[in-house]
């Protein structure tokens, strides 16, 4: 389901809405596509979101970043495109 979300952010930079707040999204695919790095920065506050998504032959896996699932997903689930 992630990977869908995760999709939705362009390659390279762009800004989306959170909370009522808009972060600065950076996103790099590696492997083909199999492999996505995406770090999410609060303009003008201190929150940030940051996760590696894989795509193996055994599943997915998404691997937040000194933060726990729940916050990535809750982020992927409810961001805004502006």
């Amino acid at each position: 389901m992630e990977v869908r979300e995760i999709q939705k952010i362009p390659l390279g930079y762009s800004e989306v809405l959170y909370k009522g707040n808009r972060y600065g999204v950076s996103r790099a695919d590696f492997n083909n596509g199999k492999s996505i790095k995406l770090y999410a920065e609060e303009l003008g506050g201190k929150d940030f979101i940051s996760l590696n998504y894989y795509i193996t032959e055994k599943g997915e896996g998404l691997k937040p970043c000194e933060m726990s699932a729940k916050k990535v997903r809750h982020f992927l689930n409810n961001f805004r495109q502006l």
